[in-house]
């Protein structure tokens, strides 16, 4: 597109698709994607996305195709892509944690170490991060890259394999044992090289970065707004674990005062309880989408 105020977004199809919509709503973003397209609707003018393979993401950012787009560390990597990483965003499909690219065997397999790999043979996807991992090693080695169901070709097909896991149910499952980790990877937000010079695009990742980091910063967190006499204060707020300081303000009469604070969701049902008996009233709870550091 010639108009140069359009900046081209490329967002991951597939398994981190529905967590990766949903945190750009929470970030403001609000995309609509039809069933079978690849081209989502959006509520800012200045955004264009196309719904495209993570694995694929980097290397149509680096040529230019996309001015930005939403990848993992381990694909950048793959791919040996030039991209600029603007931002790290902690989040997938099943948990709010890295993921793991893992060396696993099977349960009776006699491999403990990557040294045990020696003239062995090893399907993954990541066959480029597999090379250099066995490099590191000194372990001569065949890789072969799998095209799917990883978890099933050991041990007649492979002898080990290289495979993606959040929390490792899924190679239990298939009666593999991890071994070691051959790389953590999480989501990035990348960007061109040459759109990263432009003022107004960088300034559009920029902010976009920012946003979709508060969203990410606010997952699991809500705010309590309470009153309470100045001579309960003490007790309050030795009883609110705070991710700050709370926010406490006069009230008219000066014999009161409300306070706001953000907490862990997780802890508030054991906290109101302790707030009201340690003296706050009229305590309400609300949910935040962004926490801005």
């Amino acid at each position: 597109m010639s108009n140069n105020k359009v900046l081209k977004l490329g967002l991951p199809k597939g398994s981190l698709q529905d967590s990766t919509l949903e945190l750009f709503a929470n970030a403001g973003f609000h995309f609509s994607v039809q069933s079978r397209s690849y081209f989502p609707s959006i509520d800012d003018d200045e955004l264009e996305a196309i719904l495209i393979r993570a694995q694929e993401m980097a290397r149509y950012v680096a040529q230019g195709a996309f001015d930005a787009g939403l990848t993992g560390k381990d694909w950048i990597i793959e791919t040996d892509s030039d991209v600029v990483e603007v931002a790290d965003l902690v989040y997938s499909k099943a948990s709010m944690r890295p993921v793991r690219w893992v060396l696993a065997v099977p349960e009776s397999s006699p491999i403990k170490t990557v040294k045990d790999l020696e003239g062995k043979h090893i399907a993954t996807e990541v066959v480029n991060i597999t090379k250099k991992y066995l490099a590191e090693n000194g372990v001569n080695a065949s890789v072969e890259f799998s095209w799917g169901a990883t978890e099933v070709k050991p041990p007649e097909l492979a002898d080990a394999i290289v495979e993606v896991t959040e929390t490792g149910s899924s190679l239990r499952a298939n009666k593999l044992r991890i071994v070691e980790t051959v790389l953590q990877s999480n989501t990035k937000l990348i960007a061109n090289k040459a759109a990263w010079e432009d003022p107004w695009k960088r300034e559009k990742i920029e902010s976009m970065a920012m946003l979709l980091q508060g969203a990410i910063n606010a997952q699991g967190k809500v705010g309590l707004k309470m009153n309470a006499p100045k001579a309960a204060l003490d007790r309050i707020m030795s009883v609110i674990p705070a991710l700050r300081l709370p926010t406490v303000s006069s009230l008219a009469g000066n014999d009161w005062v409300a306070l706001e604070v953000i907490v862990a969701e997780k802890i508030v049902r054991k906290l109101i309880p302790e707030l009201k008996r340690a003296g706050a009233e009229g305590i309400f709870e609300y949910n935040i989408n962004k926490l801005i550091d």
